[in-house]
């Protein structure tokens, strides 16, 4: 178990690392505009989940392979892109409007929402490299076992990150709620979800390891 010091100066790192925005806070905001507070929480426990699965790849030492054997880096990126596009295709062709009472979007089942934060989360290689270059700063090998102590990070991150997202999908969930009645495009939302997907899958086209 890390010390308390040590903990408090990962918490501050990790609030200043969750209040900016990027891509899992978009895609957040998204979904709690498009499909409401619900489907905010479902995408945002899909991310942390993601969190704590690279806290653990990363003490077993696995994101080693996106350092030692580039194609497995590419591999993972480019499975990423294809899936956003995928969510994005998908959520353009949905039958219905996003305000509508009957909407396909609304009708969309909590384990789906849930499952792309996560795939989202997990198929972005930077993530398992970000998570691989920062909590090993804040370890100590004598200080009992790492993935414990891994774990506990990934838990403040989590902690963190679900206060300053939860406050994001409170405000996306007011504004969905305030374009519902005065909205004349129905399906913006919709578009407005599918081009975030396409938004994240272009900057991880982009993304390089360095």
């Amino acid at each position: 178990m890390p010390d308390f010091s040590t903990l408090i100066l990962f918490a501050a790192a990790a609030l200043i690392l969750t209040a900016t925005p990027g891509p899992d806070m978009l895609l957040i905001a998204s979904r709690s505009i498009s499909q409401g507070r619900a489907a905010g929480f479902l995408t945002y426990a899909g991310i942390a989940l993601g969190t704590y699965c690279h806290a653990l790849t990363a003490a077993f030492g696995l994101s080693q392979l996106f350092l030692t054997i580039p194609v497995a880096y590419e591999a993972v990126r480019w499975t990423g892109c294809c899936y956003l596009l995928y969510l994005a295709y998908k959520t353009i062709r949905s039958e219905g409007t996003a305000f509508a009472p009957a909407s396909t979007l609304k009708r969309l089942s909590g384990r789906r929402i849930f499952f792309a934060g996560l795939a989202t989360n997990l198929l972005n290689p930077k993530m398992a490299l970000f998570v691989m270059a920062l909590f090993p700063q804040f370890v100590n090998t004598e200080s009992g076992s790492m993935v414990g102590q891994m774990l506990v990070l990934a838990t403040i991150l989590n902690v963190i990150g679900f206060v300053v997202n939860g406050t994001v999908i409170l405000v996306g969930s007011q504004i969905r709620s305030r374009l519902s009645s005065v909205c004349r495009f129905p399906k913006l939302p919709q578009y407005m979800l599918a081009t975030v997907f396409t938004g994240l899958a272009c900057r991880l086209a982009l993304q390089t390891r360095n």
